[in-house]
């Protein structure tokens, strides 16, 4: 497990622990496990193992039965839980991603003002990412290869990304804010996609520099952009995040 000094719980990301991890099997005995725990245990362990598996092979060759063993559930459970693969990962990016965007919107609501603020939200994602790389892989890159359902599912990521800039300064631009926060969001999601896919997932929180420049610059300006960058720079990752090593 990550160390840090947030008193909160770490950050528990699908990948982040390995469905096979003896301490997670439910124990036989004289008392049965209610139906509902039952199957919350399993729901998250073939979480884990559907993220491990896909990140190492890829989401085309991922078969159910290649999570089912990661997880240590079987098939029929599987189908019991889940439609599919493609279920499956949706449910994976759904649940992990509005745990990261949670975790940007504490960051973001805790700065003194706006630039502060982008700053904050893009350094918790980054650190956050950088510590779960098989999640990162999964959400990020393999969701190319879903099909329609994977693309939807990521526009709506993004279209929360774009509610961080509600609270927008007031300034004159040239052309519509709308248009201009999308460019912006693409942007910022491309550059962390690109370094995922070259297996750079650790370095992401380097690219917090010029993310931010990127983003305040376009409604600030060069200078007062650059200004902000002087300021103390935010914690990486304002929660711990769980981690537990590859089986």
């Amino acid at each position: 497990m990550a160390t840090g000094t947030s008193a909160q719980p770490p950050l528990v990301l699908p990948g982040t622990r390995t469905g096979r991890d003896p301490e997670r099997s439910l124990r036989r005995g004289p008392r049965r496990t209610p139906p509902e725990v039952v199957a919350a245990n399993q729901r998250d362990r073939l979480l884990d193992g559907f993220v491990r598996t896909v990140a190492q092979a890829g989401y085309a060759r991922t078969r159910v039965s290649d999570i089912c063993q990661a997880a240590g559930v079987t098939r029929p459970v599987f189908y019991e839980l889940f439609k599919g693969k493609e279920d499956a990962f949706l449910a994976a990016h759904r649940y992990g991603t509005a745990l990261v965007v949670e975790a940007m919107e504490e960051a973001h609501a805790q700065a003194a003002d706006w630039p502060g603020a982008v700053r904050a939200g893009l350094g918790a994602l980054l650190g956050i990412l950088a510590e779960a790389p098989a999640f990162a892989v999964m959400a990020i890159v393999e969701i190319d290869a879903v099909g329609p359902a994977g693309w939807e599912a990521r526009e709506a990521l993004l279209a929360r990304f774009r509610d961080f800039f509600t609270d927008l300064p007031e300034v004159e631009l040239p052309v519509p804010a709308q248009e201009l926060v999308d460019t912006v969001v693409g942007g910022v999601y491309s550059a962390i996609h690109r370094r995922i896919a070259a297996g750079r997932t650790a370095e992401l929180p380097g690219l917090l520099p010029g993310l931010t420049f990127s983003v305040l610059a376009p409604f600030l300006g060069p200078e007062r952009a650059a200004a902000h960058l002087a300021d103390p720079a935010p914690s990486a990752n304002p929660l711990p995040v769980c981690l537990a090593p590859d089986a």
